[in-house]
């Protein structure tokens, strides 16, 4: 683990906290576009997305600089203040050629669930290499300050907190329908966890119906609700309102329902404020940090796209719970002594089917295709073998020990399978490890792509696949492209040491973490290579 400068103590005189809000609210919205912001304007309530708009500020122009816009290197990046090129979380799952088999971001076979005998609490921070804002924040208080990352998605409590938090939990679905964590940070729940998780919130999101929050003459931004470019929950025939979850559940993992639906984000904001009273966040004499991700959202766009009532629907439903959750805050620290920041993992491609039919350049792919061509390719040019060893994230792995035996030039197949590659009418760039391992920066997509490489995990060849291309199935929509669907994002700073107002300048998510250490006066994290947005910062 890479660490920040030793710094001197702070105190616990009252000059000394005054300098710094009494708690840290981060909020990362699971594949929210930033236009969502503005499409939606009209239809939110005056105490969500326009407070934070409104009386916060807002960075209009920023951008994830990398690809691949995945969730877990998203949420890495937004708390490190860099990409995946340095803090490691290059994908959700990566192919690891050294251990040949693909690991996922967060798994950790050294640790074992708490609060759950299944795989899916099996997860640490272990693969994150940089410190994140949580980290510096324990640093600089001699481990005083308190950290914790919640979310239905393990990934997005956990890397958003960082190695050193106090806990992460997420939500495990299934049979089971509780938070959870690791013997990462603790070998038994906290009393008031397994009260929250015997209450029966889980059981009563399941007893609910999602119909539409407002008449449906509100939703005139998106797409009607019967049409082909949807997803439908298994055991139901189309994606339209109402959903009974407990008539669904059966076929659909019974409480993953919660997570698929906008109830799963008003269980984080339940599960949130039981954190906040039981572990007396911001109650001390240093800095407190919450990383909340909201993930639902994410789950909704993939099923239904960027232009569904439901996607609509599950935005205004949070928006309205944000604006109780910062009345909540308001009431427990006085509005000007908390610092929220909000952005998003991620955005969103519109649905290929959906755009075809109005003449968009857009389509899918199938990347067994080009795995099988470089397969026939260099069989004929270098005799039988398994030339490629994996495919995937748009990343190539070629069998470097066969490679070795026939005794060839890894650098020249690097080239001709690159080459290959981008013989594919859906393909718009093609890029070797070589080329890509020198940082020598650049064309802006292969900048981008240079910042989301590693040299060591990444493939032989890294390929880019025309805009509007994606693969995923007819309905839904999925993400990861270095286009600007996927990498504009809302970033918006409020409450503590904050600015009123907004910018159209160039920024990019790396800038959001040294923002706030710099606001909160902290050190840097480790990794850092973003800047601190100046016009945000209250001098």
């Amino acid at each position: 683990m890479l660490i920040g400068c030793a710094v001197a103590q702070p105190t616990s005189t009252g000059a000394e906290t005054a300098r710094r809000p009494k708690v840290i609210i981060g909020i990362t919205v699971d594949q929210m576009r930033y236009d969502y912001i503005e499409r939606y304007w009209n239809d939110y309530t005056d105490g969500g997305f326009k407070r934070l708009v409104n009386d916060g500020f807002f960075c209009r122009n920023l951008h994830y600089n990398y690809m691949p816009t995945y969730t877990a290197p998203g949420h890495a990046s937004v708390f490190t203040g860099t990409t995946p090129a340095h803090h490691g979380i290059i994908e959700n799952d990566w192919y690891d050629r050294y251990l040949n088999k693909v690991m996922y971001c967060a798994s950790d076979s050294a640790v074992n669930g708490v609060g759950t005998l299944t795989a899916a609490g099996k997860m640490s921070p272990t693969h994150l290499l940089t410190t994140t804002i949580g980290d510096e924040l324990k640093l600089f208080s001699n481990q005083r300050s308190r950290v914790f990352g919640i979310a239905m998605k393990d990934r997005g409590a956990i890397l958003p907190a960082g190695r050193t938090a106090d806990a992460a939990y997420w939500f495990v679905g299934a049979d089971e329908g509780a938070f959870v964590s690791s013997t990462w940070y603790m070998n038994d729940l906290p009393q008031w966890v397994k009260t929250f998780n015997a209450s029966g919130k889980a059981s009563s999101y399941m007893n609910q119906t999602w119909n539409l929050l407002h008449d449906i003459s509100v939703y005139d931004e998106s797409m009607d609700d019967n049409n082909a470019h949807e997803i439908p929950f298994r055991g139901s025939l189309k994606p339209v309102f109402p959903y009974v979850l407990n008539d669904l559940a059966a076929a659909n993992s019974n409480y993953e329902m919660i997570k698929a639906t906008p109830f799963g984000n008003t269980i984080t904001i339940d599960f949130a404020k039981a954190l906040i009273q039981n572990e007396k966040l911001g109650k001390g004499d240093f800095t407190d940090m919450l990383c909340m991700s909201f993930s639902s959202t994410d789950y909704v766009g993939h099923q239904f796209g960027i232009h569904a009532l439901e996607t609509q629907d599950c935005y205004l439903r949070l928006d309205k719970e944000l604006g109780e959750f910062l009345t909540y805050l308001d009431k427990e620290y006085g509005k000007e002594n908390y610092l929220v920041f909000l952005s998003a993992d991620h955005g969103g491609t519109p649905t290929p089917s959906y755009m075809e039919k109005r003449h968009g350049a857009y389509g899918y792919w199938k990347s067994a295709v080009v795995e099988q061509r470089i397969e026939e390719e260099f069989t004929k040019r270098y005799g039988q073998g398994d030339w490629v060893i994996n495919e995937s994230n748009q990343n190539i792995f070629l069998n470097r020990d066969l490679i070795i035996e026939k005794k060839l030039n890894l650098f020249n197949l690097q080239d001709e399978a690159a080459i290959i590659v981008r013989d594919f009418s859906e393909v718009f760039m093609a890029f070797t490890s070589h080329e890509l391992s020198s940082f020598g920066g650049g064309q802006r997509i292969r900048d981008m792509v240079e910042k989301g490489f590693s040299q060591k995990y990444s493939g032989d060849v890294v390929y880019v696949l025309k805009p509007g291309f994606i693969e995923y199935g007819m309905g839904g929509t999925t993400h990861g492209s270095p286009y600007t669907y996927d990498t504009h994002v809302p970033a918006i700073f409020y409450g503590f040491g904050v600015n009123k107002g907004e910018s159209f300048a160039p920024y990019v998510i790396p800038d959001i973490a040294p923002t706030i250490t710099s606001i909160c006066k902290l050190p840097m994290t480790s990794g850092c290579t973003g800047t601190p947005i100046i016009e945000a910062i209250k001098k």
